[in-house]
């Protein structure tokens, strides 16, 4: 019998009892940071004190770029958000009801929740008033980023989630584990529309892959182009949609196939200022989540295209689009910000404003429709044509 019981210990564990530990050690540590938020909390109001929360200031006056580490990161700044201050209360009050929530409604409970499912469960009128906790989803996002800062943590191990944003295919197989199971998924077996990239991807295990890269696109059009074409399996690739900007969960995952299984990442974009700082925020990171860096920035990434010089290059010019003064003043702003500051993007950026014209990837249809998976691609990687 206690052979039986040696033996049983000894056992190796299986991917979900070790996914689940991780897991387990992730929540009890954020939950721990909340619980010493509000023991913190607690102890002002007994000694006293107004009651406040150190939150990093957020925003461009608090940004840099990291030239070494090559990502835009917060500064040193602090604010103090102070509940006895009209001009703070409110955006207090919110914080704290998205501590609780988090706390008692989800980490002890073990369960997720949309952004939108805590908007409502947080939203009413404070009673004998007509005031509402929170008006607006936009307030209730907002009190989610300041908790983050202020724990230096994120919403995904605060245990919420957005809307899934992107699609993938590919031949690789994960493993993604939901709750008390692991779904084994082959991304070449998802048919035409690829497999949903969540907006949590920390439980997500890569098993078995056969590519060389990963090719990201800005649209799903290219990516419905590119997977009906059967690129990837044809070019030995990852293929990758964000619809538009990139969410948190297509920008993560990026950076774990970049890291973990040291695959380049290339990006595909249209060729105007828009699709170039798309680019920059799958790269680098964002002003606005310069907080997120470490896990969101995706550094050793490429831009393939499209480019400005593209449009002459293919001969295009009959597809191009005029730019309005809209783009202008964007490619105007992102040429001052100091992760475009390179020689080849001050360039493609100059073009861009004398010339004063832009194109889409499907413009590369004109060619003909399968254009882009038999000749653009392959011809632009075979010869590195990638701005850093």
């Amino acid at each position: 019998m206690a052979d039986k019981e040696k033996e049983t210990k000894n056992e190796p564990k299986t991917d979900l009892q070790k996914s689940k530990e991780k897991a387990k050690l992730q929540r009890e540590d954020t939950l721990e940071r909340l619980v010493v938020l509000g023991e913190h909390l607690i102890k002002q109001i007994n000694d006293g004190q107004n009651p406040n929360i150190s939150i990093p200031v957020r925003g461009s006056r608090n940004v840099e770029f990291d030239t070494v580490n090559k990502k835009i990161v917060l500064g040193g700044k602090v604010a103090h958000r102070y509940f006895f201050n009209v001009a703070h209360a409110r955006r207090f009050m919110q914080t704290l009801l998205v501590a609780s929530y988090a706390k008692k409604d989800l980490l002890e409970g073990n369960l997720t929740a949309t952004l939108r499912d805590l908007y409502y469960a947080k939203k009413h009128t404070i009673p004998g008033t007509k005031e509402n906790t929170i008006e607006e989803q936009k307030e209730s996002d907002l009190a989610i980023v300041d908790l983050e800062v202020a724990l230096d943590t994120f919403r995904e191990r605060l245990h919420l989630r957005a809307e899934p944003k992107g699609r993938m295919a590919g031949d690789m197989v994960i493993q993604d584990r939901v709750r008390d199971k692991i779904d084994t998924i082959d991304l070449s077996h998802m048919g035409s529309g690829g497999w949903a990239v969540p907006s949590i991807v920390e439980q997500v295990e890569f098993k078995d892959l056969d590519a060389e890269y990963v090719l990201v696109a800005e649209k799903n059009a290219v990516f419905d182009r590119l997977n009906e074409d059967e690129y990837w399996a044809k070019n030995k690739c990852l293929i990758m949609t964000t619809a538009g900007q990139a969410a948190r969960g297509a920008r993560r995952l990026l950076q774990r196939l970049s890291q973990e299984l040291n695959l380049p990442v290339y990006a595909l974009t249209d060729a105007d200022p828009y699709g170039f700082y798309i680019y920059s925020t799958m790269k680098y990171g964002s002003m606005a989540l310069a907080h997120e860096s470490d896990r969101l920035g995706c550094p050793a990434m490429k831009f393939l295209g499209m480019s400005i010089s593209d449009i002459e290059h293919y001969n295009l010019r009959d597809v191009t689009i005029k730019a309005k003064d809209i783009d202008i003043k964007r490619a105007e702003e992102i040429k001052q910000y100091d992760w475009f500051k390179s020689k080849p993007w001050q360039a493609e950026l100059n073009k861009f404003l004398e010339k004063k014209l832009k194109a889409e990837i499907q413009a590369l249809s004109s060619k003909n429709l399968q254009y882009i998976s038999n000749t653009y691609l392959p011809d632009k990687i075979k010869s590195q044509d990638f701005l850093p």
